[in-house]
């Protein structure tokens, strides 16, 4: 599950991390301020502590947002093992993942200036994972746009999680916990020939997904942190990430010593990049 994902790297996204975020301006043509972005990601994962012993691959990933009138939308498509390798991790397993994430601005619903202090803009903000053997989880809750210094904007979401296929767990088809995300990009050295080093990355922290911790497998909380330093360009970006595991995927770090959860630790990501 790529990172940069998350990373808001679209030259109109670029734009607003790199100066003051100012309060939306929904008035006269709501459309006025679209854009739209795509990209193709080549990715190798290293150590990559995914459950079960999915941790290192090379994948494909198209990842896309824009915005279009009140819809904020980001996601992508990550394509595992993509040179079909037997000593890949995901060779002959989980092959696929999906996560879709818009956003609906309360400002542009409601036609009112909802900021205040460092908040610029309010969201319905929602979160969809999709993997291709039983996984399928909602997440729905509000969303800002924050002016943080240094960073620039920063985009802060809390959701509730509605678990609606998870390997066959007890949890299947309840509200099961929560999140916080946040995500950032920060050019912040710029070559002569207008190319750019950025900090790009982003964090989610699960907490309350209490139904199913005490089965001797799930976690009630898990982190993930990505920390992205990329060259960017006009058309082409590589990078590096460096990922912080905690109960990676609410799964409950080495427990019973099973070789097959270590879920907790440092994960390392490669990526070159084309832009659309």
């Amino acid at each position: 599950m790529a990172k940069f994902t998350k990373t808001l790297i679209a030259a109109g996204l670029l734009a607003a991390a790199a100066t003051p975020a100012f309060a939306a301006d929904y008035s006269g043509d709501i459309h006025k301020n679209d854009y739209k972005w795509m990209q193709f990601n080549v990715m190798q994962s290293v150590d990559a502590r995914i459950p079960y012993d999915n941790q290192n691959t090379t994948y494909f990933e198209m990842e896309f947002g824009g915005r279009s009138g009140l819809f904020d939308l980001y996601g992508y498509v990550d394509v595992f093992d993509l040179l079909d390798r037997t000593h890949d991790d995901r060779h002959n397993g989980d092959n696929m993942f999906i996560k879709f994430a818009p956003r609906m601005s309360l400002d542009a619903l409601t036609g009112k200036d909802l900021s205040f202090g460092p908040v610029k803009e309010l969201y319905i903000a929602t979160v969809t994972n999709v993997g291709d053997s039983s996984l399928f989880e909602h997440y729905i809750g509000l969303g800002s746009d924050v002016e943080v210094p240094w960073f620039g904007k920063v985009g802060l979401n809390t959701y509730a999680r509605y678990v609606r296929e998870n390997y066959s767990a007890e949890n299947e088809r309840e509200w099961d916990g929560y999140m916080v995300s946040t995500n950032w990009f920060k050019p912040f050295y710029t070559f002569s020939n207008g190319s750019f080093i950025s900090y790009q990355g982003y964090l989610d922290y699960k907490f309350g997904a209490d139904k199913i911790a005490n089965d001797g497998v799930h976690s009630s909380n898990s982190l993930e942190w990505f920390n992205g330093i990329y060259w960017h360009s006009d058309r082409y970006s590589v990078g590096y990430g460096l990922k912080v595991f905690n109960n990676m995927a609410l799964t409950r770090d080495n427990e019973s010593n099973n070789p097959m959860t270590d879920t907790s630790g440092i994960g390392h990501y490669f990526a070159a990049t084309y832009k659309f």
